[in-house]
């Protein structure tokens, strides 16, 4: 009975830190039309996986609000952007999260399709 309830305990252990939702560091890069530059800069941003169920076949009426990692609180930066022309402002002011939880997904504010290009993507690069 005990190495059972040290198994059960040791998978506890591993699956609980990987479901967490919480702060993790990324590179996003800004960039601006009328500038000739995209600049990568280091960010926190809500990252990990949050509970969720189908239940679709077993119980068809019943409506399920999938829970997605997502900000509770965000912070904005401002930087100036290298090699803009004298008559554009090189300001670019961006989302940093502070907090994170498992919630809905706010569509006013997030993108909340499937993933895009991509936070290190720059248009500006592409020929």
């Amino acid at each position: 009975m005990e190495k059972l309830f040290l198994y059960v305990l040791v998978l506890c252990w591993k699956i609980i830190p990987c479901a967490s939702c919480e702060l993790s560091n990324i590179t996003i890069v800004l960039e601006k039309e009328e500038c000739s530059t995209c600049m990568p800069v280091n960010v926190t941003w809500c990252s990990g996986y949050c509970h969720t169920k189908d239940p679709n076949m077993m119980y068809p009426h019943i409506s399920e609000k999938q829970g997605v990692c997502t900000y509770t609180e965000v912070t904005y930066e401002t930087v100036k952007i290298p090699g803009c022309a004298e008559n554009i402002n090189p300001f670019y002011t961006y989302p940093v999260a502070v907090d994170c939880h498992c919630g809905r997904c706010d569509s006013e504010t997030t993108d909340c399709t499937v993933r895009g290009l991509g936070p290190a993507y720059c248009s500006l690069s592409q020929d």
